[in-house]
C-alpha cells in the first residue's frame, strides 16, 4: 500500500519561521565556522526582506540570484519568499548573454551577484539599463581571522558601480515588515535545466514543490534527527543543493555546512574538519574518495547518511565506495537516488536495507512511476520504457513555454497529470526503479539503438578504471559511432589495460555496440554543477574533424 505523508500547504518561508521557533537556539547554517542559530536566520532573513522591499520589491516580482554557497544567498531565498516574490536562480560562472537572457526571459529589474563578477554583471546592465545591481564578497560573514586572509590570497574584485550587500541591507530601516504567506502553489524559485529536450528552460517551482521534497527526503533517509550535519557542497542554483542540502536541512532543524567553492580534491579535508552526519553529492565527489590517498588510516565512522544523486554512479563504483567506506569504519553504504530539476531533485531513493547495486530505489511517498512504450502503452515489470512520474514535487511548467510544458506534463486517462521525464528505466514487481539512462544520450548506430550506460558500467567495473563515459560521435557510414573515454587509474599500464577492456567489452558487449575508440583521459570534462559533459566531449570528435 502506497505511503502518505502530510505537507505543509504554506510558503518556505513560513515553514522555515515554524521550524526555527522549534529550534531557536540550534545552528543552523556553519560558514567557515561562523555559525548561525534559528533565531538569528530568522532575523537576518526578515531584515533582508525588509531591505527588498526598501528597493520596491513586490509580490510577484523576480529578482536574480547570482550567488554560491554564502549565508547572504540563503538569506536572500528565503526573505524573497517571505515578500511574495520569486527567486531567478543563476549559476554565477553563466556567460554574460546567459546572465542576460535568464534576467530578459524573467523581466528581473534586480540581481545579486558575488562581487568577483561585477564586471560580468555590469556589461549586461549596459544592455539591461533598469537592472539594480548589488555585489557581495564571499568573505563578508567570515570569521574575522578568515576575512582577512581572503582578501590577502584572493584575487582583488574588479571595480564595480554596484551596490554593496552592507549598503543594501542598511536600507531595511526605510523598509516595511511584510510576509506574504505565500501559497502553496505560488512559484518559489524558477531554476534552470536542460528541460526533457535540451533547450534550457527556467522550471517553475512552487512552495508545495520545496516543502514536499523536504517532507519526503527527511522521511527517505530514515534515522534523521535535529542537530545532525550535512556537508552542503552542491550549488545553491541547484535543485539538489537548494532542495536538499539547504530547504531539508533547515526543516530537519540540521545544520547545513556551507562553501562558496568546492572541488572534490577538497572533499577529505572538509570531511575531516567538520564530520558532518550527512553528505550528498554528484558521482565525481565519489569517485574521487575511492582513490584519495589521504583517506589512508582515517576513521568515518561518524558518517550516517550518504546520498548520491544529480548523474549515474555506476553499480562497481557503487561496490568500490561501499569496500572504502567499510574499511574505514563506516556502516552507512552510500545510496543512490533519481530524479530531475522538473520535481526539484529526487524523487526515489533506495532504502538503506537492501543491497542491489543496480537499482535507484523505491518511489517517495505519494509519489507515482510508469514505465510507457512510444506509444504511451504501460509497460509490465522489466521491460525498459520512459519514465514518467506524479507527485507534490513535480514542477508548475516551464516559465513561459506554454509548449514544452505541454509536452513535459501531460493528463493521462487516469485524470491525472505525468512528468515525462525523457529518461529510460523499468521497475521490478515489487515496484523498484532502474535507470537505464537519459533518452537523449541513446547512441543510434548503424541503425541499432546502443545505451551508453550498460557500456560505462562493463568499463568501470575493471580495478584499474576510475571513471568512463561512452558517447556517440558522427559517422558518415553508421551515424554515430561509440566512442569510451575512460580514466585510468594512476600508474597502471596502459597498454595492459587497453587488451583487458577490449576483452571485456568482448565477452560483455554486442559487437554492433563495441566501442570502436578507446581514448584514454587524465579527467573527464564536467559540467558547472559537477556532472560529465557528455556534449563536450561529442564535440570535441566534430572538431577533429
Amino acid at each position: 500500500m502506497k505511503r502518505h505523508l502530510e505537507y505543509p500547504e504554506i510558503s518556505v518561508y513560513d515553514l522555515l519561521e515554524q521550524k526555527a521557533g522549534e529550534f531557536s537556539e540550534l545552528c543552523a547554517l556553519n560558514y567557515f565556522g561562523a555559525k548561525t542559530s534559528y533565531r538569528k536566520l530568522i532575523q537576518k532573513i526578515k531584515e533582508c526582506a525588509k531591505a527588498l522591499d526598501a528597493l520596491g520589491v513586490k509580490k510577484g516580482d523576480s529578482v536574480s540570484v547570482c550567488l554560491p554557497n554564502i549565508p547572504e544567498a540563503v538569506h536572500l531565498f528565503y526573505a524573497i519568499d517571505r515578500l511574495g516574490a520569486v527567486s531567478n536562480m543563476i549559476h554565477p560562472m553563466s556567460a554574460e548573454n546567459e546572465i542576460l537572457r535568464f534576467v530578459e526571459l524573467t523581466d528581473s529589474r534586480l540581481i545579486f551577484g558575488i562581487d568577483l563578477i561585477g564586471e560580468k554583471l555590469e556589461r549586461v546592465r549596459e544592455k539591461r539599463p533598469d537592472l539594480r545591481i548589488v555585489t557581495v564578497s564571499a568573505s563578508r560573514s567570515m570569521p574575522i581571522h578568515l576575512k582577512m586572509g581572503y582578501k590577502l590570497t584572493q584575487k582583488k574584485p574588479p571595480a564595480c558601480s554596484a551596490m554593496s550587500w552592507d549598503s543594501f541591507i542598511s536600507g531595511a530601516k526605510n523598509g516595511r515588515d511584510i510576509n506574504s504567506h505565500g501559497a502553496a502553489d505560488d512559484t518559489a524559485a524558477i531554476l534552470y535545466s536542460g528541460g526533457t529536450t535540451g533547450k534550457p528552460k527556467g522550471i517553475m517551482l512552487t512552495n508545495m514543490n520545496f516543502n514536499a521534497l523536504a517532507i519526503h527526503s527527511i522521511d527517505a533517509c530514515g534515522g534523521l534527527a535535529p542537530g545532525m550535519k550535512m556537508l552542503s557542497v552542491m550549488p545553491i542554483f541547484h535543485g539538489f543543493g537548494l532542495g536538499v542540502c539547504i530547504h531539508t536541512m533547515l526543516v530537519l532543524g540540521g545544520t547545513a555546512v556551507i562553501q562558496p567553492k568546492f572541488s572534490a580534491k577538497d572533499f577529505p579535508n572538509l570531511l575531516f574538519k567538520y564530520r558532518p552526519d550527512m553528505i550528498a553529492g554528484v558521482p565525481a565527489i565519489y569517485e574521487a574518495m575511492i582513490v584519495d590517498k589521504s583517506f589512508s588510516g582515517k576513521d568515518l565512522s561518524f558518517l550516517k547518511c550518504i546520498i548520491s544523486g544529480g548523474d549515474s554512479l555506476a553499480p562497481s563504483t557503487k561496490k568500490k565506495l561501499n569496500m572504502m567506506l567499510a574499511e574505514h569504519g563506516c556502516k552507512a553504504r552510500v545510496r543512490e537516488g533519481y530524479g530531475l530539476t522538473e520535481c526539484v531533485t529526487g524523487s526515489c531513493l533506495m532504502p538503506e536495507g537492501p543491497d542491489d547495486l543496480l537499482s535507484v530505489g523505491l518511489p517517495y511517498a505519494d509519489t507515482f512511476y510508469k514505465i510507457v512504450d512510444e506509444s504511451d502503452r504501460e509497460l509490465p515489470p522489466g521491460e525498459t520504457g520512459q519514465i514518467i512520474l506524479r507527485g507534490p514535487s513535480v514542477m508548475k511548467g516551464y516559465y513561459k513555454e506554454p509548449e514544452e510544458t505541454a509536452r513535459a506534463l501531460r493528463k493521462r486517462d487516469d485524470g491525472c497529470t505525468w512528468l515525462y521525464t525523457g529518461d529510460l528505466g523499468y521497475m521490478s514487481e515489487n515496484g523498484y526503479v532502474y535507470f537505464a539512462q537519459r533518452l537523449k544520450r541513446m547512441i543510434v548506430s548503424g541503425g541499432y539503438n546502443i545505451y551508453p550506460q550498460n557500456i560505462e558500467g562493463i568499463i568501470s567495473s575493471h580495478r584499474d578504471v576510475i571513471m568512463c563515459a561512452v558517447v556517440g560521435v558522427p559517422d558518415q557510414i553508421m551515424g554515430e559511432r561509440v566512442r569510451a573515454c575512460v580514466v585510468p587509474a594512476d600508474g597502471c599500464d596502459e597498454e595492459k589495460l587497453r587488451e583487458e577492456l577490449c576483452q571485456l567489452l568482448e565477452k560483455n558487449v554486442a559487437r554492433y555496440a563495441q566501442p570502436r575508440e578507446l581514448f584514454f583521459m587524465r579527467e573527464l570534462p564536467k559540467t558547472l554543477v559537477g556532472k560529465i559533459a557528455y556534449n563536450e566531449l561529442k564535440q570535441e570528435a566534430v572538431n577533429e574533424k
